[in-house]
């Protein structure tokens, strides 16, 4: 019998440790450092972003260098401020895998708009 309440206490104990609000608390609370960084990151990003239109680079490197730049700043947001870094790994690949999966078929259909232009160019060329 004192097996038994003995495990009674030990559940009543940890029952209380869950409810209490200061244990919630505390396991939420992030350093002031740690979103200083960020925003300093974004700030530096940010700067990044603005000088690519600053020194006047043009073409594909122009957009790979302001998505790359936009994806980056994204990230350390879902990250951090939406508090992504620190949620279960399930949770996290079910709202990120599906942007991802976007992205890949709007990769998938530029190529195949590329294929489908090439033969409308070739079957509506004028003859001479």
């Amino acid at each position: 019998m004192t097996n038994v309440a003995v495990h009674l206490e030990a559940q009543q104990h940890a029952h209380e440790a869950l409810a209490s609000p200061t244990a919630h608390a505390e396991g939420q609370q992030h350093p002031i450092k740690l979103y200083l960084v960020v925003w300093g990151w974004l700030f530096v990003l940010s700067t990044c972003s603005y000088l690519v239109d600053y020194f006047g680079v043009h073409g594909y490197l122009r957009w790979s260098l302001i998505l790359l730049f936009m994806v980056l700043k994204a990230g350390l947001i879902v990250a951090v401020f939406m508090h992504m870094a620190w949620e279960r790994l399930a949770l996290a690949y079910a709202i990120l895998l599906p942007p991802v999966l976007v992205l890949v078929f709007v990769a998938i259909m530029v190529f195949e708009s590329d294929y489908t232009h090439l033969l409308r160019v070739i079957f509506f060329a004028p003859t001479a």
